[in-house]
């Protein structure tokens, strides 16, 4: 969840002198390693999460090797399904950043069973998505959470390439621990900077599964607020911030005359610089994720002025770092202490509980040294869509990071024949958002919500995942 480019990243080629090819390493690892984890995981079962509510379900966390030579290995936490596991898809669930926790922010701020509600522990959230499928959450990748390499120059090289490889060995290598999940339907979710991480790792598993032994039962992708193109994303947070009264009408007609958001040169033009620098000196007073709702004044660096704020438009940063809001800003700040506890890593099978692991929500290191960043994934997009798999696109329409006009603008240029026009969904009897499908790609809105949709309207956004999964559009009718 997640930042955007401010300048267009050249495209670094990932070369073989730092990750191990995926579909190699995952052969060599399968054949040398399978019978030490083909008993499945219950070695990684959690047993005593401090705080855990009582559930009737089991969960598992802890590593997966993606990378002997170099030791690397990225963490994660499974949740069978709430009934019948054996009978539902599979979901793997990623946030962005890049550097960002997709158990920090999904598992236990979103969709997880179990929500971070203060500096004390969790509690149980009833609209938790394990209660349509088998939710797998990833921290990826390496120096995000919990992942680690135990060489040093892997961290010189983050990229969505490297990303993406890792993402996909590390799936074989979790199916060799969990193999009766080994052919299921299987889906990739995922938010903000994710929305780059998506698409890429489903066209990798796409292209790879014309290989019998490597095949994924890979059907479709859900994506929340996501960046996509880096000119319609611009474009749509320039254009939506004007159009909310966060800037002026001159501030707006200075980016509209000096901003070519196409060019690979956008920043030379000081006029241009200068008046999008403005847009994030407003939006310093309130929460770009959440324009409606407050920031939160007990934590620093959340706060206005704070540390994160500060760095918004630092001339040595790339990107500018994320500040969450949503019902409760201050989360970041309870989920940062509740995965520094001895006793929860030592649960989660991180730690032996005395030396501990130094656990961040987000590595503003990652995100202010990533090495390359796709442009655009609507090529991606395009191959998926004849490829047959499902993409699903949603938004909510109070975020002003990723806004609704910047997925509009993208969707747009894709020249999508429309099947059913813009409409109501409801849930509840109440507008939920709208929706308009295209052919290949449905999207929707989700009205007031922020920029982590599931934060502010959990029982919607399941409701919308279950029609997700079953391939049928939310309901048109009160």
């Amino acid at each position: 969840m997640e930042f955007v480019s401010k300048v267009s990243v050249l495209a670094l080629g990932i070369t073989a002198l730092f990750i191990v090819d995926p579909v190699l390493g995952y052969r060599h690892w399968k054949t040398s390693n399978a019978e030490k984890v083909s008993n499945g995981g219950s070695e990684d079962l959690v047993t005593d999460l401090p705080g855990q509510p009582h559930v009737d379900f089991r969960h598992y966390a802890g590593y997966v090797t993606v990378n002997q030579t170099n030791e690397r290995a990225l963490f994660y936490w499974f949740y069978e399904a709430a009934s019948n596991p054996d009978g539902k898809p599979l979901v793997l669930w990623l946030n962005g950043g890049p550097g960002c926790s997709s158990v920090g922010y999904g598992a236990t701020q979103e969709i997880g069973p179990f929500l971070v509600t203060d500096s004390d522990g969790i509690q149980f959230n009833s609209f938790s998505w394990n209660t349509e499928a088998n939710m797998l959450f990833l921290e990826s990748p390496i120096g995000v959470g919990f992942s680690y390499s135990n060489t040093s120059s892997d961290y010189d090289n983050m990229g969505d390439d490297f990303t993406a490889n890792d993402a996909y060995t590390f799936l074989h290598n979790w199916f060799l621990k969990f193999p009766s999940y080994r052919n299921r339907t299987f889906y990739i979710a995922g938010e903000s900077y994710a929305g780059k991480y998506v698409p890429e790792l489903a066209e990798l598993i796409y292209d790879n599964n014309k290989d019998p032994s490597l095949h994924i039962e890979l059907k479709g992708i859900l994506l929340g607020n996501p960046e996509t193109s880096d000119a319609e994303d611009w474009r749509g947070l320039v254009d939506y911030a004007w159009s909310h009264a966060v800037i002026s009408d001159e501030t707006h007609k200075a980016i509209i005359e000096n901003c070519d958001f196409n060019s690979n040169d956008t920043w030379s033009n000081k006029t241009c610089n200068e008046a999008v620098d403005e847009v994030f000196d407003q939006y310093k007073e309130i929460d770009i994720y959440s324009l409606y709702t407050s920031v939160c004044l007990g934590d620093s660096a959340s706060s206005p002025g704070g540390s994160l704020q500060e760095m918004m438009m630092k001339r040595s940063s790339t990107m500018m770092p994320r500040i969450m809001g949503g019902y409760d800003p201050c989360l970041d700040g309870y989920a940062k202490t509740f995965y520094n506890r001895p006793d929860v890593q030592k649960a989660l099978h991180v730690s032996n509980g005395i030396q501990l692991k130094n656990w961040s929500i987000c590595n503003n290191t990652m995100f202010e040294h990533w090495s390359y960043s796709k442009s655009s994934v609507l090529p991606i997009y395009k191959k998926l869509i004849a490829g047959g798999l499902r993409i699903w696109v949603y938004s909510g329409d109070t975020d002003g990071r990723v806004p609704v006009l910047s997925t509009r603008y993208s969707l747009k240029t894709l020249g999508l024949p429309i099947t059913k026009p813009w409409r109501p969904w409801y849930h509840q009897q109440q507008v939920s958002g709208w929706v308009q499908e295209y052919k290949g790609l449905t999207f929707a809105t989700f009205r007031g919500a922020g920029h982590a949709v599931p934060c502010f309207k959990p029982e919607n956004s399941l409701a919308f995942f279950a029609a997700f999964l079953q391939g049928s559009p939310p309901p048109s009718k009160r």
